[in-house]
């Protein structure tokens, strides 16, 4: 992708660390559990272990990344 095009890209630059983080602070875990049903949200949940599970998961880490830009990026 050229630098033209990451212009527009409301994640260009974010960490998933930081995605997951703000969400987080902004919905709190219960939230986020109930928003996404993944349980690194819901059982005993922490951004070290939501960001193992994400990493492996590509779908989920998808469907995080569009709350994220849902919820920030209007």
């Amino acid at each position: 992708m050229t630098l033209v095009a990451q212009k527009n890209n409301p994640l260009h630059g974010k960490t998933l660390e930081f995605i997951v983080t703000q969400l987080s602070l902004h919905y709190g875990w219960a939230e986020l559990g109930y928003l996404l049903r993944f349980n690194c949200f819901v059982k005993d949940p922490s951004v070290k272990s939501s960001l193992k599970f994400l990493r492996k998961e590509e779908w989920a880490r998808k469907q995080v990344e569009q709350l994220y830009i849902d919820t920030f990026a209007k």
